[in-house]
């Protein structure tokens, strides 16, 4: 359903494009036809800086890049302070200018391509009755051999809504194919049941390991080497076993070019424990903290790069609480390399 406050704007949007195809407009913008038609149809509301986009092309006669001259100056900021005046406000808090839609996040691929995410298998001694989770039962449920399900959810429908149209498949890392793995690939979960993930970290020459639980089972760490010394960083637990709780998480978001393909990404999201793994889909899919995320990562490592942010991840009465990178306590490590 159209919102009543966008349409206004929405009539103007489609006024400007006459009869320019959306396709030219889209791309021009850096963004997908289907987020152009939402705005024309009043179904979301561009941000601040995408109207910002359309008025630097119309006021260069479609040229984003062009230098303007006085007058296209002028017919830059009059055509900005129009659209800026038509666009609705959020009434939450003083200047909220509400949240982006998904498909202007981290999680919107836009060359559109298909995207794996590839799930750890759960061990089979911490499954399910086998009436559930043997294929030879009646009521097999496929989803119960999969470890960080939380995770999965949250995420497949994220991206499903940030890529409308695109092939968005779930595969268990040891039932992956040649075509899966040319994909964008989305990786869940950590080195003691994904063994991608390992993989995938050697691969990009990424100075972050993470320990195997088997080896200390009782906190797991993510492991940096960096200027020649070690940096630890552990979960926190109180009590001990049987009845020791997470307290707090360490989460893993890394991002680099598919070594598989590299004109597609991958992605690692990963904690020492599951709610770790969750808190780092979160941070971009949360839409409390993304928007915010995202602008992060924009500043701090711009366009292209590959890399990684290690977050401290509270837990509270066995909740998880999405990170906040911008918050000073929240990031305990970053590392990027350029393209």
């Amino acid at each position: 359903m159209a919102n009543p406050g966008a349409e206004v704007l929405a009539r103007r949007l489609r006024e400007l494009r006459g009869s320019l195809k959306q396709q030219v407009l889209a791309k021009a913008l850096g963004v997908s036809v289907p987020l152009v038609s939402s705005w024309e149809h009043g179904k979301a509301v561009p941000p601040v800086d995408r109207l910002e986009g359309y008025a630097r092309f119309f006021a260069g006669d479609g040229d984003p890049q062009a230098e303007l001259d006085e007058a296209g100056l002028q017919r830059f900021q009059d055509l900005r302070a129009e659209l800026l005046h038509l666009r609705p406000s959020f009434g939450d808090a003083p200047g909220d200018l509400g949240t982006r839609a998904p498909q202007e996040g981290l999680w919107h691929f836009v060359d559109r391509a298909p995207i794996t995410i590839v799930c750890a298998a759960l061990p089979k001694s911490l499954r399910a009755d086998a009436q559930y989770t043997s294929p030879e039962s009646p009521d097999y449920i496929e989803l119960y051999t999969y470890a960080d399900l939380d995770a999965l959810m949250e995420l497949y429908g994220h991206l499903v809504a940030a890529n409308p149209g695109v092939t968005v498949t779930r595969k268990l890392a040891d039932q992956l194919t040649p075509n899966d793995l040319t994909n964008h690939l989305v990786l869940l979960g950590g080195v003691d049941w994904n063994p991608m993930t390992g993989d995938v970290i050697s691969a990009l020459e990424v100075p972050v390991s993470q320990e195997r639980r088997e080896e200390d089972p009782d906190v797991g760490a993510f492991r940096v080497l960096e200027g020649g010394r070690e940096l630890v960083f552990r979960s926190v637990l109180e009590d001990a076993d049987p009845h020791a709780r997470l307290i707090q998480d360490v989460a893993l978001f890394l991002r680099g070019p598919n070594p598989f393909n590299q004109k597609r990404t991958v992605t690692i999201c990963n904690g020492n424990y599951g709610r770790g793994t969750l808190a780092a889909v979160r941070t971009l899919t949360d839409p409390r903290f993304r928007d915010r995320n995202r602008v992060y990562v924009e500043s701090q490592f711009g366009a292209g790069a590959t890399f990684s942010i290690l977050a401290r991840v509270n837990i509270v009465q066995g909740m998880m609480i999405t990170p906040d990178w911008t918050h000073e306590d929240t990031v305990l490590h970053e590392w990027s390399r350029t393209a």
